[in-house]
């Protein structure tokens, strides 16, 4: 996997989630506390995730084969929409289930100090797992805010982990809080409450990255900054005078599949033309190291065919647009 695919970012959170898991099912035992159940079994799937985060990447780096010509790149995204899948299944449907149970058959919580010994051993452990994912996306955000980057992202994994990570560490205050309100009301219906609001957490997260892990699924295009680029890359001003129609897609998050139609002189011969495609294609991937392949058809600029608009059935679903910044 590569650099941006936070592979520190994801061993880190495998190694907290790992610990943090056999403390709350040793507390449970010893409390018996649905919230610590509840995020027990919480962890325990954060660490299946990023386990699946690991094998998708591992996967990805396949080469391509004559099935599958343009590789496996796309094995990252449908990890990550399986992580997606568990988060909401184990993680919230459970969690929410196992508050609903404790509501409605409440029962005083026994050895009070462990699941809050557990709490906050959990919350300093995620607390360095989220700062590892944090400093791995920086340099990846820019400027951009943080709902901006989640949903910019091409390469799954680290929003994956971000978003995981910080709905553990709100989980794990709620939770503390379930159990702090329990414990001075004696009222363990508190600790079931807690227990409902983390699953609903959970779900929450699990929609919000199925949701941006199926647009990758789909396959996007490159972003705003990236279709400048290559444009611009494209002509020469010389034998390329202009970007017809272009079109990009992402095979992978690091594997960008271009297809354009320029326009050339009329009077160009086949070899000036070939020799300016090739031209083209390599300022293309000097301008952006991820267009791994690129088709350019050459053709005759005309005014007149321009000034009818885009053909609907050029393109599937019809013509295509410029990226909105998703």
């Amino acid at each position: 996997m590569s650099a941006s695919g936070g592979t520190k970012a994801i061993v880190a959170a495998l190694a907290a989630n790992l610990a943090i898991a056999v403390s709350k099912f040793v507390a449970f035992a010893f409390s018996g506390s649905s919230s610590m159940l509840a995020e027990g079994v919480h962890s325990l799937a954060d660490s299946g995730n990023q386990a699946l985060l690991l094998v998708g990447g591992k996967k990805a780096q396949r080469e391509a084969t004559p099935q599958h010509p343009f590789g496996y790149g796309r094995e990252r995204y449908i990890y990550a929409f399986l992580v997606s899948i568990v988060l909401f299944s184990v993680g919230g449907m459970f969690a929410i289930y196992e508050g609903y149970e404790k509501i409605k058959h409440p029962h005083e919580i026994e050895h009070w100090y462990w699941p809050v010994g557990v709490l906050v051993f959990a919350i300093i452990a995620e607390s360095f797992s989220f700062r590892t994912a944090i400093k791995e996306s920086n340099p990846l955000r820019g400027d951009h805010s943080w709902t901006e980057f989640v949903r910019r992202a091409k390469a799954p994994e680290l929003p994956v982990v971000l978003l995981e990570d910080l709905g553990a560490l709100v989980g794990l205050i709620l939770a503390l809080g379930g159990v702090g309100i329990a414990l001075l009301t004696g009222d363990g219906v508190w600790d079931g409450i807690g227990t409902v609001c983390i699953g609903v957490l959970l779900v929450l997260i699990a929609l919000v990255l199925a949701a941006e892990t199926k647009s990758l699924l789909l396959g996007e295009s490159a972003g705003t900054d990236e279709v400048h680029k290559i444009e611009t890359a494209i002509v020469d001003g010389d034998t390329v005078t202009r970007v017809i129609h272009m079109r990009t897609l992402h095979l992978g998050p690091e594997e960008l599949l271009v297809a354009a139609k320029i326009a050339v002189r009329h009077d160009d011969t086949a070899t000036e033309i070939a020799t300016a495609i090739d031209a083209a294609e390599a300022r293309i991937r000097q301008a952006v190291p991820i267009a791994r392949v690129i088709y350019l058809e050459p053709d005759i600029y005309s005014e007149t065919e321009a000034a009818k608009g885009p053909d609907p059935s050029a393109t599937p679903g019809g013509p295509a647009q410029r990226p909105t910044g998703h």
